[in-house]
């Protein structure tokens, strides 16, 4: 099947069997490592990307469905290649965020979307969204923290 989307900012054409899932297309065919497949559930989050500005489980969505949308992963969110990173991104390296890594690119895309929605989380808000992100490393308190400094960070880009 033909399909046509705008990945990172750059226009793809491919045509794709119907029943690829969205991740295995990004990362297999258009080599973008940072959204996973594989994963034992889809409950672990590690494979969240924005399809118009909505963060998704890529490892539940078919590619097609994608076809005339904007796509946005990890390597697109801070805008291009050499920009700063995204002050989600920023967060998380600054309060330890992660640990050995394979949740974090979904966890930041999926951390965006929720500051995005809620402005002002608090702590209780933050833990209430983990519930759908596993993280089998930490004990999510530096998760928690960056979630809420990335979240301040993006208000303040907003406002300011």
């Amino acid at each position: 099947m033909n399909v046509e989307m705008l990945v990172n900012g750059k226009k793809v054409k491919a045509d794709l069997p119907p029943s690829m899932l969205l991740s295995e297309f990004l990362r297999d065919t258009l080599d973008l490592t940072g959204t996973h497949v594989g994963c034992d559930t889809s409950q672990c989050g590690a494979c969240v990307v924005h399809v118009n500005g909505v963060s998704l489980k890529s490892c539940t969505l078919l590619a097609v469905v994608a076809n005339g949308k904007s796509v946005t992963t990890i390597e697109g969110l801070a805008g291009s290649v050499g920009a700063e990173l995204h002050p989600m991104q920023e967060a998380f390296h600054v309060n330890h965020g992660l640990q050995c890594g394979f949740c974090t690119p979904g966890m930041i895309m999926s951390a965006v979307d929720f500051a995005r929605q809620t402005p002002n989380p608090t702590e209780s808000d933050v833990r209430h969204w983990l519930e759908g992100n596993i993280c089998r490393c930490t004990g999510y308190q530096n998760i928690v923290a960056a979630v809420l400094a990335g979240a301040a960070a993006m208000q303040t880009q907003v406002g300011g």
